[in-house]
């Protein structure tokens, strides 16, 4: 599948300074529909450049797993909701897994998303 089908996987890193953010971040993600899973990575520590100064802090790891039709929307929610100013969104194509695994992410983030979420 090419990044251009709607139906190619992708798996989308995101970055999040606590555990209550990742919480929100996540829940928010798989109620909009816009991810059929989202792990929580904790303890990670990271060390990056920021304004010209070589910075070092505690984060947590989103591991989202979501499809290409769904990505724009997904890049926009995160932007929108998450509390960094430049929040980290990489998205990276799922080339091979397990069939019935991959139509699972296919079908739920094809689910209209709750609209009390």
């Amino acid at each position: 599948m090419s990044m251009s089908d709607p139906k190619a996987l992708l798996m989308v890193y995101c970055t999040c300074p606590d555990h209550a953010a990742a919480i929100s971040m996540a829940e928010g993600i798989v109620d909009a529909g816009l991810a059929a899973c989202v792990n929580i990575v904790p303890g990670l520590t990271s060390i990056y450049r920021w304004k010209g100064k070589r910075q070092q802090g505690t984060e947590e790891l989103l591991l989202i797993k979501t499809t290409a039709d769904a990505y724009p929307t997904l890049q926009q929610h995160i932007a929108a909701s998450h509390p960094y100013e430049l929040p980290e969104i990489i998205a990276v194509p799922i080339d091979t897994g397990l069939p019935a695994y991959l139509e699972w992410v296919n079908e739920s983030c094809a689910l209209t998303p709750r609209l009390d979420a």
